[in-house]
């Protein structure tokens, strides 16, 4: 029979009464069996002392119930007040709990304010810089009362720009390169459209430099909302099919390009193109930039194939509103070689080589840098097929002419470093010039690159010596010059007209494409 706790100390309740009354009881009994002692004969006497000591021992038993019986009472009192008490400690962490999930509520709130501020006062500061920056630029132009030159626009054209956004997937440190190194280019600020020139509002071409700018920096966060902004600004006043809109519409397919998000690249430069096609004609040089751009991003995929007849297009275009021999025309026949180099294609990589080569020489002389770099590029399309005398022929020559230019003409006692190699000449090389990285100050990194080239080439004719000595002094070059990227990035900050680009030992690159003016 299960009983409650209460039914149980009631019970004891009840039975420290009646042990209370037989200890009463018993205490009387006691008390005149006691007195009887004192009048009792001897022989009543001895019963009555052993009468008194079962009482005594009977009053000790009920002395020890009634204890017990009280304990249970005050340990049954003790456990209520415990209970009360947890049941209290309890309400009260349950309160505690709420107003903590209130608090964290609160705090969350509170942060998600904070943050929203900051990006709002970050928002408002590059507004503000903008702003202040776009009425200096209004400022200059009302005070020189001009409009920028044509050869201004150049330096402030959507090609410049893309070609320094661009950050090229070779390295100098490379030994085979990346296949898909190739320029790339944009359109020009003064197109023709409709017979008449179009030239690119200078808000928008200092747009482009806020974008260079902040993508050079990897601030895309404020270079993407930049060029959407814009982007929408220019569809609501001029409609979608304008060429500021193409021109935007190219800007920000090339900061998504820097940014390795190559299917919203190929969706821009692929509604920048037909805008441009229908709005300026499908023979423009804007036409042509765009076209070269899609095929530089189809080549960073290892697209070649979608990527040659994009490129050969551009290279025609060119070549009609140019002429061929301009320079720009040789800039697209090394993306054009380079494609074809990646499929295998090295007749027409060696003819293409060929005629950059011979274009630069004839337009901008044997010393100009992008000689050089066609001759690395060429010597590295030697390579690939074997030729190897005929690449060791190029990077000799590229070294020779970097020699005479910094120390003369060569001489016996005055030989370039290869040929101190051959000779396994090392001691005193670099008190002799100075440091062969002075050379490295000529062609950049081309040179570094080409020393390097040539010591994997005498490597792989087992002049070791000859390469350990052209690879020692490669290093020296490069420790001894900015990094490549770095000059790159340099280059973009400060909004210089040309920056070159980092080269390998099997593909390099061409420097970043100018811009082009339709002929008047």
């Amino acid at each position: 029979m299960n009983r409650s706790q209460e039914d149980v100390i009631q019970n004891t309740r009840t039975v420290i009464q009646g042990l209370d009354a037989l200890r009463n009881e018993h205490n009387s009994v006691l008390n005149d069996l006691l007195s009887s002692l004192t009048i009792a004969q001897p022989t009543d006497c001895k019963l009555a002392e052993e009468k008194s000591v079962l009482l005594k021992k009977s009053l000790e038993m009920i002395e020890l119930g009634i204890g017990e019986a009280q304990m249970m009472v005050y340990l049954h009192q003790h456990l209520q007040n415990i209970d009360a008490e947890k049941q209290k400690l309890r309400a009260q962490v349950k309160r505690l709990c709420e107003e903590n999930a209130w608090l964290r509520d609160e705090l969350a709130s509170v942060q998600r304010q904070l943050q929203e501020a900051v990006q709002k006062i970050e928002v408002l500061e590059q507004q503000k810089a903008h702003s202040d920056f776009m009425a200096e630029i209004r400022k200059i132009e009302q005070d020189a009362g001009v409009t920028p030159s044509p050869g201004e626009e150049k330096k402030s054209s959507e090609e410049d720009s893309a070609s320094k956004l661009d950050t090229t997937f070779p390295d100098e440190d490379d030994d085979q390169g990346h296949p898909d190194a190739m320029s790339p280019s944009g359109v020009s600020n003064t197109s023709s459209m409709g017979g008449s020139l179009y030239d690119v509002p200078a808000r928008l071409r200092t747009l482009h430099n806020l974008v260079i700018q902040y993508a050079s920096q990897g601030r895309y966060e404020v270079a993407v909302p930049l060029c959407k902004q814009a982007l929408e600004d220019l569809e609501k006043t001029s409609g979608h099919n304008h060429p500021d809109v193409a021109t935007m519409l190219n800007i920000l397919a090339l900061v998504y390009r820097d940014q390795n998000k190559f299917r919203e690249a190929g969706q821009l430069l692929n509604d920048a193109l037909a805008i441009r096609e229908k709005t300026l004609g499908p023979d423009h040089p804007a036409v042509a930039a765009t076209l070269n751009n899609l095929a530089v991003l189809y080549g960073k995929r290892g697209k070649y194939k979608e990527a040659e007849p994009l490129c050969k297009r551009a290279l025609e275009i060119r070549e009609k509103v140019l002429g061929k021999d301009h320079p720009d025309v040789a800039k697209q026949l090394n993306n054009l070689a380079l494609l074809c180099q990646n499929q295998g294609k090295y007749d027409e990589v060696e003819q293409y080589y060929q005629r950059a080569l011979e274009i630069y020489i004839k337009a901008l002389g044997p010393d100009d840098p992008n000689v050089a770099k066609t001759k690395n590029n060429l010597a590295s399309a030697y390579l690939k097929q074997g030729k190897y005398k005929a690449a060791e022929a190029l990077y000799k020559e590229v070294l020779t002419r970097a020699h005479e230019k910094e120390f003369g003409k060569v001489t016996e006692q005055n030989k370039p470093i290869w040929m101190h190699a051959e000779e396994g000449k090392k001691e005193g090389l670099a008190e002799l010039y100075g440091g062969w990285h002075k050379i490295s100050k000529v062609h950049g990194p081309t040179v570094t690159t080409t020393l390097k080239n040539l010591g994997a080439l005498y490597r792989r004719q087992g002049k070791y010596e000859a390469a350990e000595t052209l690879e020692d002094y490669a290093v020296r070059a490069k420790k001894d010059t900015l990094d490549p990227h770095q000059h790159l990035r340099l280059a973009e900050v400060l909004g210089a007209e040309k920056a070159n680009s980092p080269e390998s030992s099997s593909v390099s690159l061409q420097p970043p494409e100018v811009s082009m003016n339709c002929p008047r």
